[in-house]
């Protein structure tokens, strides 16, 4: 179950449930602790183990499911991307703002071990020792992590007609689009535009309009926003075609992720 504390999402989660293709706002990175798990990311179809430090960047599409019938376990920061900029300016000490992940699953015991140890901190008592804490962790754990990898914005070049697209269900999530709407945007037949849509960002369009509006809906939940009047607000028919969203995306309700984080 999830909790917060500044800047971060913490997460920790035992589950068979296999993850559909989804997105976080936030940079994420964690700890195999038991089982194994398969999933796709920006970065290529990797399997990760017990010990695995796992990663993931804001907007990268993956998904996850157990390796075997055990399931699996893990534990997981998700951190604002401005709480990663500033670090970076610490580590790069002002020669980089951005940088991302270049490794969806490093093997390396020093770093899982570092994890660890800061995943400790999330569980102790608040006060200026746990936050000098933390915050030493932090930074030495992105160093090693990141590699300072810049973020680059043409890595994935999205065609001019697809973004077009894209952009068009960006400006407003809430908008009630067709695909006729998109192809007309794009200048694309309507199957152009699925096939284009799907290889430029992983994602179909329906799938992606979904993602956009789920993402409303998580940050109205985390603060505060009734659930009914979330659903409301994300776009969503009722609460329930939105619950079944969330839990196909993250694998636990919204009213469990309001009762963590609020």
């Amino acid at each position: 179950m999830p909790h917060r504390i500044a800047g971060v999402e913490v997460v920790e989660a035992a589950t068979r449930h296999a993850f559909a293709r989804h997105t976080h706002e936030q940079f994420g990175i964690g700890l195999i602790h038991q089982g194994a798990q398969t999933s796709l990311s920006g970065r290529g179809t990797v399997e990760a183990e017990a010990g695995d430090v796992i990663t993931v960047n804001p907007g990268e599409v993956h998904d996850g499911a157990p390796i075997g019938d055990a399931g699996r376990s893990w534990r997981m920061l998700y951190l604002e991307p401005s709480l990663v900029d500033a670090a970076v300016g610490d580590i790069s000490e002002g020669r980089r703002k951005t940088c991302e992940f270049a490794d969806p699953v490093i093997r390396n015991v020093a770093l899982a071990g570092r994890f660890r140890a800061i995943f400790a901190v999330t569980a102790t008592a608040g006060g200026d020792e746990a936050k000098l804490r933390w915050e030493e962790l932090a930074v030495t754990m992105l160093a090693e992590a990141m590699r300072l990898v810049p973020r680059c914005p043409d890595k994935h070049k999205v065609p001019a007609s697809i973004a077009a697209a894209v952009g068009l269900i960006d400006d407003d999530p809430l908008m009630p689009l067709t695909l006729a709407d998109l192809a007309r945007a794009s200048g694309l037949s309507r199957f152009q535009v699925v096939r284009g849509f799907a290889r430029a960002t992983g994602l179909t369009p329906h799938a992606y309009l979904m993602q956009r509006r789920i993402d409303i809906v998580r940050r109205l939940i985390g603060e505060g926003t009734p659930l009914a009047d979330a659903a409301i607000a994300g776009g969503f028919a009722d609460q329930s075609h939105m619950t079944r969203v969330f839990v196909r995306k993250y694998g636990f309700s919204p009213g469990a992720y309001a009762r963590a984080v609020n």
